[in-house]
């Protein structure tokens, strides 16, 4: 196997699920007419886009795509938390597309019923050749009295109404894409490869809530990463992710908080020990760590001679095998402590120098996590 950087590996994997350009035209496409149509039946509205589309993170294959009116003070008297719910704005936002958009879509449907915020439009199409169908989630908001953000519906709860900023929202992220010259959007991307492959621990934007945070300048992806798990498992050792718009309340969670931060762990530790072994000068133990936070998009490695030349060295250097194999954490140098006996100086018992401690007995080294913790292998002769 052709020995890659980490670089090279993320830079080929991020490209490997960004979205194509043929299904963002299309995607675009669409969602204009979408847009179209709002303008139709709400005269004066503004139209916004949120979403991965709108903040230049989609991955392929591209599935949906979210845009809502912000309605004018005309069209939005009467409804709110003190008023109507949303249902009247969103049949009409409904019949709209239905007539917009029925003619070259003609397996389109448009559906409320049961909507918790916004008319569900199936378009009968895939944007991507393979997928079942391609979707869009279509809100009717109306204007806070603050003038800071929106009332969205949710027609779930008794005030049918809630507080969000998705327009705040998605000029922070484009502000982060810029300033990290696309860094954050590709972080972005990996991220949101990993939650998929990881039971989902995250909302994509709890993810991106997290990101704005860390991710704040342009950096090696590898870097990115571990700036992201390092920080969102220690931001969530305190509770749940503040809307960073400052409007709408918590963001929640897919999982217990404790098996989040169990994930994030994993994860951070894995990246670590991927940018530690390519450091070290083994790229075969880094991709082979890599890929197990990007099991689909990072082949695995085979590091057994990498590791094989490693610890024959170690035997060369100290005599002895006693860091193990290096998959599993890392290296510890051993060595002798000094003591007196009969007024000369001799070595004592062996004693471990790095990161575990300085002269600890080697008799006494912790385990490695149990999640990265091998079979030790047979030294080669």
């Amino acid at each position: 196997m052709k020995e890659k950087s980490l670089k090279q590996l993320l830079e080929e994997a991020r490209r490997q699920i960004e979205v194509t350009d043929d299904e963002l035209a299309e995607a675009k496409r669409r969602r204009q007419l979408l847009t179209n149509a709002l303008g139709r039946a709400f005269p004066g509205s503004t139209v916004y886009f949120n979403g991965s589309v709108a903040h230049g993170d989609a991955n392929t294959p591209l599935t949906d795509v979210d845009l809502g009116a912000k309605l004018s003070p005309g069209d939005a008297q009467g409804f709110g938390p003190d008023g109507d719910d949303a249902l009247p704005l969103m049949e009409r936002a409904r019949d709209a597309i239905r007539e917009q958009l029925g003619d070259e879509f003609p397996k389109l449907t448009a559906e409320v019923a049961g909507r918790r915020r916004a008319v569900l439009v199936r378009f009968g199409d895939p944007v991507t050749a393979g997928q079942p169908d391609f979707t869009a989630d279509v809100m009717t908001a109306i204007p806070h009295p603050s003038g800071k953000g929106l009332f969205i519906p949710n027609m779930e709860i008794a005030d049918k109404w809630d507080r969000a900023d998705p327009i705040t929202h998605t000029e922070m992220v484009l502000d982060a894409i810029d300033k990290t010259e696309n860094t954050f959007a590709r972080t972005v991307r990996l991220l949101k490869r990993w939650n998929c492959t990881h039971s989902k621990p995250l909302c994509s934007w709890n993810i991106k809530a997290l990101a704005l945070e860390c991710i704040t300048a342009p950096m090696p992806l590898a870097e990115a990463l571990q700036a992201f798990f390092t920080h969102a498992a220690q931001e969530l050792k305190s509770g749940q992710t503040d809307d960073p718009a400052g409007v709408a309340g918590l963001i929640p969670l897919n999982l217990p908080i404790s098996e989040v931060r169990k994930r994030l762990d994993t994860a951070r530790e894995y990246i670590d020990l991927a940018i530690e072994h390519e450091a070290e000068n083994r790229p075969l133990s880094a991709q082979h760590v890599l890929s197990k936070v990007f099991p689909e998009i990072v082949p695995d490695a085979d590091p057994t001679q990498e590791e094989a030349a490693r610890l024959r060295l170690d035997v060369v250097v100290t005599g002895s095998a006693a860091s193990g194999l290096g998959l599993v954490g890392p290296r510890v140098t051993l060595t002798r402590a000094w003591r007196r006996r009969d007024g000369d100086l001799v070595r004592g018992s062996a004693c471990l120098v790095g990161p575990t401690g300085t002269g600890r007995p080697a008799s006494l080294r912790r385990r490695p996590p149990a999640f990265v913790r091998q079979r030790s292998a047979h030294l080669p002769g």
